[in-house]
Parts: structure tokens; sequence; C-alpha cells
């Protein structure tokens, strides 16, 4: 009889091990089936650890799910410091447009919006989340501030508001798409309005 595989759980193995496991296992249901098809069951058993083990971490599937895909994103989207504002944000901006080229994570994106706006539960953990991605553009106009790049009275919180505003508007609506190779004249647009100010 071949050898079943041993179960994963927090004492047989090391705790960041089991904590990788299931964030991986997260991110992954939520991209293949959606938001209401992750439960603590199908995380157990995707990352091979037992239930107990995750709700020692995560109290809710909103906490865990919005952990997860916080940590996901930062990994396909590291924060880009090549020391110039428009180099920076034009990294940022095709990365984050670069979505419209996996369906998968498109829907999973859509469905975590619209789970913001129908369960309470679910919206704060997602603005926490909306709020990491934001704070990355506000350090990179914030950088291109101290060096002089943008004016001191830039309005960067209103400029951050309108790079993500046409990112979940496009793709929330689907009236236009996300090509990653508009980034630069995005971009272009964005710095021109708050050097204007």
């Amino acid at each position: 009889m071949p050898e079943q595989k041993a179960r994963r759980t927090g004492g047989r193995i090391r705790s960041e091990e089991a904590h990788q496991a299931v964030l991986a296992a997260t991110a992954a249901i939520l991209e293949e089936s959606g938001y209401q098809a992750v439960t603590m069951e199908r995380v157990a058993a995707r990352a091979e650890v037992a239930k107990s083990t995750i709700y020692r971490w995560w109290s809710s599937k909103a906490l865990l799910v919005l952990d997860s895909y916080r940590e996901t994103v930062a990994q396909r989207m590291p924060e880009p410091d090549t020391g110039s504002t428009a180099e920076d944000l034009v990294a940022f901006v095709a990365a984050l447009h670069s979505v419209a080229r996996h369906p998968l994570r498109v829907r999973a994106l859509r469905g975590l919006m619209a789970e913001a706006q129908l369960d309470p539960a679910f919206e704060e953990p997602f603005r926490t989340w909306v709020q990491s991605r934001r704070a990355v553009v506000l350090r990179i106009l914030a950088r291109g501030a101290d060096r002089g790049e943008l004016p001191a009275t830039a309005d960067l919180e209103a400029a951050t508001d309108q790079l993500f505003g046409l990112f979940w508007y496009r793709l929330l609506v689907g009236h236009a798409p996300l090509d990653p190779a508009e980034a630069p004249a995005h971009v272009s647009r964005l710095l021109d309005g708050l050097r204007s100010t």
C-alpha cells in the first residue's frame, strides 16, 4: 500500500511554513473559485494543515482572505524605487494594469469589491487592504515631492485616488481596457496635473 502523505499541522512543521501554506492556499482558491468558495475547510485541506491551525492566526474568513491577498499582491507588485517619480509610477501602473491579462485575478478583484459592499464584516478588512496599496503610491509621490520633482503643495491623496480610480472604474465597468502599455501616458497626465497645481 503506498505511503500516504502526512497531513500538515502547526505542531509538525515550522509555524512559518504552515502560515505561508495557508496564505498561498487561500489566494489560490480565491482566484480559482471566488470569495464565496473560500472556506476554512477548503483552505485547511489545500494547505494540508489542521483547521485549528488557521483559526490560531485568523479569527474570520474575511481577515484570512485579505491578509492572503495583501501578501500575494505585494509579492507580485513590489514597490519600485528607481530614484524617479515618473519611472516608479510607470512601473507601478503597468504592473497594476497587467491584472487584465489574468482573468481569474480580475474576477477575484471584482468579487472582493462586491463583497465589501454587501458584507459589513468584510468592509473594514477590504478597506485596510486597499489602504496598503494606496500607501505604496503615496510613498512614491512623497519621495518625488521631497526630491523637488513635485510641488510641495501638490495634493498627493487626490492624485493617489485618481490613479486608482481609473484602475477600479475600468476593472469594474469594463468600458475601456486596462493596458499596461498605456501606463506612461496615464502617469504623464497625472504628473502634469500635479505640477500645474
